[in-house]
């Protein structure tokens, strides 16, 4: 059973009153300020603007490196950088106005030279690539793309043996293996020496994946390859 609590009548005549607190003191009101989000640093804004660049979001990236571009406007690595996204997005002539002003402030910076090389490369305009190239790697002999691109612009014109000479040297730095591969087999193809354009060209299908960002040098090497099998195949 359970216990039931009693009240007597005088209980319940009885008032209650908030007795006096000793020492009572008065609090003062607080007053709340939001918080802030914290800033992003500059390198995960710049890791950030490359993540969404390889995503194919460059309108993203861009803005991303606008943003630091405003925090530090002399730092040469960002114009390069924003200049490389909108080299991607098609934006030539933004990109070539970056590249400008990244060698402007640091007119030792070799991936700038060799990113406005790519830009001359793809406007025809070969001599001054060459010229980027040629600067690019005096300034840093182990920069294996420059030695690639540079390859890459003999062969286009014709000059299959300097082109090789500088594949070669890219593949002795030991990185882009796959890359240089299919590229050397590419020079031989054209030069017209088919066993070892088959060999360069077997080797880069071993290394490149059939997914990812590797997959469309993977397919190029394919048709490549077919192109070169047909006739022997007639």
């Amino acid at each position: 059973m359970n216990a039931d609590t009693s009240v007597s009548r005088k209980d319940q005549n009885r008032q209650w009153s908030q007795m006096p607190h000793k020492n009572q003191r008065r609090l003062t009101p607080v007053k709340l300020v939001p918080r802030k989000s914290p800033q992003l640093s500059d390198q995960s804004l710049r890791a950030s603007a490359h993540s969404r660049a390889k995503q194919g979001d460059y309108a993203g990236a861009i803005a991303l490196f606008n943003q630091l571009i405003m925090r530090n406007p002399v730092d040469p690595i960002n114009y390069n950088n924003r200049g490389l996204i909108y080299f991607q997005s098609g934006q030539h002539d933004k990109a070539l106005a970056d590249y400008n002003k990244a060698l402007e402030l640091n007119p030792e910076l070799d991936s700038a030279y060799n990113n406005r090389a790519n830009y001359y490369a793809s406007t025809g305009q070969l001599a001054e690539a060459l010229t980027d190239y040629e600067q690019a790697l005096d300034l840093n002999p182990g920069n294996t793309r420059t030695w690639i691109n540079q390859g890459i612009t003999f062969r286009e014109l014709g000059l299959y043996d300097l082109a090789l000479e500088n594949l070669d040297m890219a593949l002795i730095l030991g990185c882009l293996e796959d890359y240089i591969y299919a590229e050397r087999g590419r020079t031989y193809h054209l030069r017209g020496d088919w066993n070892c354009a088959i060999a360069d060209y077997q080797r880069a299908l071993s290394q490149l994946s059939h997914s990812g960002s590797s997959s469309r040098l993977r397919r190029k090497v394919e048709t490549w390859m077919s192109q070169l099998l047909k006739p022997l195949s007639a």
